[in-house]
């Protein structure tokens, strides 16, 4: 008996997961390392060393959220393929560059080129949203997330490694040769049944929008999107600082930091596929109502805790919960976007997502600097139960408009 044929988008989606690992090691290889770089640079005060370190962080957001709906409409004119190719060889020639930065300045500038090339993840995403069958379109996209998010986990532990053996330079080399190995990795087994819009049709946000039934639904996975990743990023500035004040700065706080900062993503990348295939059983609205409720009360208690270990608990189960938000916003976009606009959509929700990782970490420092780092545990707390509201509103008065009388 012959062996069925896999089909091609299941080929796709191991072909980008590879990439979507590649670009959350090699980025996550280099960042958390970034501060440590900069002061190579020269012997500058604290306030001057995380104004840099901050500009070099923001920087490939700003950037990314002021083109990504460029690329997006021209995704929709030339194919996600052709996006993907150029976020993965751009990334592969600035991440190299970075490495190679004789000042601070430059790498600054650096950086925010490489946020006008990026895009990778996203542009996956929109490829597998166009590729998958509608049934499967759950547990992909919850297959797809574990490849960015076990690269942001492995990625920190190479790159610590190998920058205290042989300097931080090297890890942005190897995120360079990572990305040309996407990039490879792309070109020679992802393929793409593209159908390009009409060069008459117009590209702006209405247009986007217009063949969208769910158009609130749509929206507020975007602006959902974008308070996932504030509060998400929010915590990042704070939790090596607030390890060190529970351990009263004993023992290897860096070390346990990296433990502590690890375990949401191993969480992830056990349930995102589960929770995935579980809202193409029972619907991702759902899972993604529980998954904000269960992300409160989990974010709240951590206002409280007085050992590594309750912290430890306590992100671990944030992991759980983030496997039913960004994937499940991804579904649900998948679902309720036509071919024809998926791009520049997920493109939209990219700009999204990079405001929000400009605004949480920036939050968080104001707030941990005025009053203490718990209280950015609170501050996180809000912007979930802001999530919630903005979701349970949506899909409200998408019923009501369903269930509205025709005149």
């Amino acid at each position: 008996m012959a062996k069925s044929k896999t089909p091609q988008w299941k080929k796709n989606l191991w072909a980008l997961w590879f990439g979507n690992f590649a670009t959350g090691a090699g980025a996550s290889m280099a960042l958390p390392f970034l501060p440590l770089f900069i002061s190579e640079f020269g012997n500058f005060p604290k306030w001057e060393l995380t104004l840099y370190s901050g500009l070099a962080f923001s920087s490939v957001f700003l950037s990314q959220a002021i083109v990504s709906p460029m690329w997006g409409n021209l995704a929709d004119r030339t194919g996600r393929k052709p996006m993907l190719l150029r976020a993965s060889i751009g990334m592969t020639v600035s991440a190299t560059l970075c490495g190679l930065a004789p000042n601070v300045w430059t790498l600054i500038l650096i950086r925010c080129i490489q946020g006008t090339f990026s895009g990778y993840i996203n542009n996956a995403y929109a490829l597998m949203a166009s590729e998958v069958p509608q049934e499967e379109s759950g547990h992909t996209m919850g297959t797809l997330t574990t490849g960015n998010v076990g690269g942001n986990l492995i990625g920190p532990i190479i790159g610590g490694y190998l920058s205290g053996m042989f300097g931080y330079r090297l890890p942005f080399y190897i995120f360079g040769f990572m990305m040309f190995l996407a990039a490879v990795s792309t070109w020679l087994f992802v393929k793409e049944d593209f159908k390009p819009i009409k060069k008459s049709a117009k590209l702006g946000i209405k247009d986007a929008f217009a063949g969208i039934q769910k158009k609130w639904v749509v929206s507020a996975m975007i602006v959902s999107s974008m308070l996932i990743m504030a509060a998400t990023m929010s915590i990042n500035p704070i939790i090596s600082l607030f390890v060190r004040e529970l351990m009263h700065g004993h023992g290897n706080v860096a070390f346990i930091s990296g433990v502590v900062a690890a375990l949401p993503g191993i969480a992830t990348i056990l349930t995102a596929p589960t929770l995935g295939k579980l809202g193409d059983h029972i619907g991702p609205e759902k899972i993604l109502l529980a998954g904000l409720i269960f992300s409160a009360v989990v974010f709240f208690p951590m206002t409280f805790v007085t050992t590594v270990l309750m912290l430890g608990i306590l992100r671990f189960l944030i992991g759980i919960a983030n496997a039913a938000l960004m994937p499940i916003t991804q579904t649900v976009m998948t679902l309720e976007t036509p071919a024809s606009s998926v791009s520049r959509i997920f493109s939209y929700n990219q700009s999204a997502q990079a405001v929000g990782a400009v605004i949480g970490p920036m939050m968080a420092s104001g707030v941990a600097g005025i009053l203490d780092y718990r209280y950015v545990f609170l501050m996180t707390t809000l912007l979930v139960l802001i999530n919630l509201g903005v979701v349970l509103i949506a899909y409200r008065k998408d019923r009501g408009k369903r269930i509205a009388p025709i005149d």
